[in-house]
């Protein structure tokens, strides 16, 4: 784990190999395809170890809160080697879809489901309107922050979260709420 979190500060997933990693750990390639079939389960499982953190609960005492909190610790970790980390594991997913899935799996579902859930209370609470949909209100937030995560065109900046929280819960507000 060390040799491939050490590597991955070097290079991207896509230029790092097996014989690399075996090299700079010390073994020979067979001992790490005795543990993980292939390079990205190996980067998958040092991710998991090492870098992604645990899901991060977010004290908040409006929905609107709980979610500027968790865009502010997505943009946050996206920041650092955690963003470069998932970025390079989303590329290596293009031609391995079984990164996708346990990326989603282990990482991503976890804390829609949270956003979700956040989502719903707000709804309960008359924060947002009623027929506001959980996952479409997520994608908009969090898909947007991935977009400049992985296009790098812009800044990934928290002042940049506000703006997009702002600008789509004002779409979301009940009509008789524009505050």
């Amino acid at each position: 784990m060390d040799a491939v979190y050490e590597l991955l500060q070097e290079t991207s997933a896509r230029d790092l190999t097996m014989e690399a990693i075996a090299k700079r750990a010390r073994v020979g390639k067979p001992t790490l395809y005795k543990w993980w079939p292939n390079k990205a389960a190996l980067i998958m499982a040092m991710f998991q170890e090492r870098v992604s953190g645990q899901l991060n609960a977010v004290e908040a005492a409006t929905a609107e809160e709980a979610l500027r909190g968790r865009v502010r610790i997505l943009i946050g970790e996206f920041n650092g080697l955690f963003g470069k980390f998932f970025a390079d594991l989303i590329a290596e997913g293009q031609s391995d879809p079984a990164v996708l899935r346990e990326l989603y799996d282990k990482h991503i579902a976890e804390r829609r489901a949270a956003a979700a859930a956040d989502v719903e209370r707000g709804k309960a609470r008359g924060e947002f309107s009623t027929d506001t949909d959980p996952t479409l209100l997520i994608d908009a937030i969090f898909g947007s922050i991935y977009l400049r995560l992985l296009l790098r065109f812009a800044p990934l900046t928290e002042g940049y979260g506000n703006d997009l929280v702002d600008q789509i819960l004002r779409g979301v507000r009940p009509k008789d709420r524009t505050t």
